[in-house]
């Protein structure tokens, strides 16, 4: 009886561990701040909790950047990351795989292999700014696409590669930028910084 007691106990310490690591999914976490990436810019994947919001955090154990919550009439909302705290039509949103999900972060899911993105978006009368998402297409060459809030992937025309200290044009958003060091990095006015490839 005694033994089965204790093994019993043991079992239930057992699931009590397993499940924590269960829901905790490994995901890419990159934080875009006003003028400046603030984490992930090369999109690492870790284990970042089972939500968008505890992705942040995680991301912020990682990075050592600060940021914070106030408790609204929908839930929490980050209302502050970095130095720059949300005010007017100017705040922090995110998205994941591109999409600006319709609920708080706190009810975002997370499944291994999601992205999640963080950013400063200023919001006008058609909404916050597209980001963009850096592809690479073959060895040296890169495709830009600029992501809308449904995750909808356009044309960023215009866009522009930055890498080793050069810009590089693209044409329909894409280009080959040669043999290079650094990381690649895409721009486009009016629109959030893309993640960094080698």
């Amino acid at each position: 009886m005694r033994r089965s007691l204790y093994t019993l106990a043991a079992s239930v310490v057992l699931a009590a561990l397993l499940v924590p690591a269960a829901v905790a999914a490994r995901v890419s976490v990159r934080v875009e701040g006003r003028t400046t990436t603030i984490f992930g810019s090369q999109e690492t994947r870790f284990e970042a909790g089972g939500n968008a919001l505890q992705a942040l955090d995680a991301a912020s154990l990682r990075g050592e950047f600060y940021y914070h919550i106030t408790t609204s009439a929908f839930g929490p909302y980050v209302d502050q990351v970095g130095r720059y705290p949300a005010g007017g039509s100017n705040g922090w949103v995110f998205k994941v795989n591109g999409a600006s999900p319709p609920v708080g972060a706190d009810q975002v899911q997370l499944k291994d292999g999601d992205r999640v993105l963080w950013y400063w978006a200023t919001f006008g009368p058609s909404g916050g700014p597209p980001t963009l998402l850096l592809r690479r297409t073959r060895r040296n060459c890169y495709r830009v696409v600029s992501e809308n809030d449904n995750g909808v992937d356009g044309l960023a025309s215009g866009a522009v590669l930055n890498v080793d200290g050069r810009r590089v044009r693209t044409r329909a958003g894409h280009a080959c930028v040669g043999r290079h060091a650094g990381a690649v990095r895409a721009t486009l006015a009016g629109a959030v910084r893309s993640n960094a490839l080698r």
